[in-house]
């Protein structure tokens, strides 16, 4: 049991550098998206490591089965969404935003798709991924950190969308009242 809690840590420090490394600019622009994904992301490692040995125990029990429901709609939303960013949002290279990934970097706002019912597809599908680990074995531990992720990913979301009304302006400040967050018709 010790040794399993050890290489939980291990793995966990060892992610966490992984993380750090593939977002350095993120983590030095406080206010910026990608600053608040860091830690979406970190408490999503931390709750997989956690229920890793969850992963296929019982699988046929109410709560795996929502689990597994999540997982494979977390799959959809974050494919269909970087497809239609690709497809539609035409790179702009130039955008000068150090905290954007290059299928991030659009000059055209994608309103169609995925996209005509929620602004944040990919934190969607993020949000998702956190309570569909939850479900594999829920804990009051694991309820706390998917409420954790929730928290980092709202506000990822809200600093994302300061930076779409700087970079779009009106458009985007019109698509926020037609669109939800994550969740469409909820939030």
């Amino acid at each position: 049991m010790a040794w399993g809690i050890a290489w939980q840590i291990i793995l966990f420090v060892l992610g966490s550098i992984g993380l750090g490394l593939v977002s350095p600019r993120s983590l030095l622009q406080l206010r910026s998206h990608g600053f608040f994904r860091f830690f979406a992301w970190e408490v999503l490692w931390g709750m997989f490591l956690l229920q890793v040995v969850n992963w296929f125990k019982d699988p046929w029990s109410w709560h795996q089965l929502i689990s597994w429901t999540l997982l494979i709609a977390c799959l959809g939303l974050v494919i269909e969404g970087v497809r239609l960013l690709r497809r539609i949002g035409q790179r702009d290279a130039g955008r000068a935003e150090t905290s954007l990934r290059d299928f991030e970097k659009t000059s055209r706002l994608v309103k169609t798709g995925l996209f005509r019912y929620i602004r944040h597809p990919m934190y969607s599908s993020l949000l998702l991924l956190g309570w569909g680990i939850f479900f594999k074995a829920p804990s009051w531990l694991e309820a706390g950190l998917a409420l954790l992720c929730t928290f980092f990913l709202i506000a990822t979301g809200r600093a994302e969308e300061r930076e779409n009304i700087r970079y779009f302006g009106s458009e985007y400040i019109e698509y926020m009242h037609q669109t939800k967050m994550f969740i469409p018709y909820i939030l």
